[in-house]
């Protein structure tokens, strides 16, 4: 990330506690895909103190980095430490690998529910058989059972198919 970006994040130490920069980032990635509402950034602001809403977008984008690559790249805790540079607070690090560690797992998850998951096989088996017709060919007949685990309980369905 830019050295430009990453001035931004000393605003976080402006919030009065762990827990509100745990709601900003929570916030950022419970709205991920619409951006936040006034109100939330209304909250924000206020959380961080600050007198203009301009201030919030580059903190933001800089945050939301961190949270991609954390979530995206599956990267540990050593890793997420070697993503600031030298220049942001050492108490500031600490803080936001804490917290991109402690809801890592639970982002990871969304972003599979997001996606969708394909059905897996539980199942195949085969038969030979000969079709309807007197002079016909034999037929390899195809069972497949297929879990799909994306709902919230697995649902198993059949395909039956036919090679000739």
């Amino acid at each position: 990330m830019e050295h430009t970006l990453w001035s931004h994040l000393p605003l976080l130490v402006r919030s009065n506690s762990k827990d509100s920069v745990e709601y900003i980032l929570q916030a950022l990635w419970r709205t991920r895909k619409t951006g936040l509402d006034p109100a939330d950034r209304d909250i924000i602001r206020d959380m961080l103190q600050l007198q203009n809403e301009s201030d919030l977008d580059p903190l933001f984008v800089c945050l939301r980095m961190l949270i991609r690559r954390c979530v995206y790249d599956n990267i540990g805790r050593d890793e997420i430490q070697k993503l600031f540079p030298s220049e942001v607070l050492p108490e500031l690090q600490r803080l936001l690998t804490l917290l991109l560690q402690k809801f890592q797992r639970e982002w990871r998850q969304d972003v599979l529910k997001d996606q969708g998951a394909l059905p897996r096989l539980k199942t195949m088996t085969w038969d030979m058989a000969n079709p309807d017709a007197e002079f016909a060919d034999r037929v390899a007949v195809i069972n497949l059972k297929l879990l799909n685990d994306s709902q919230s309980r697995s649902k198993e369905s059949e395909v039956k198919f036919e090679l000739g």
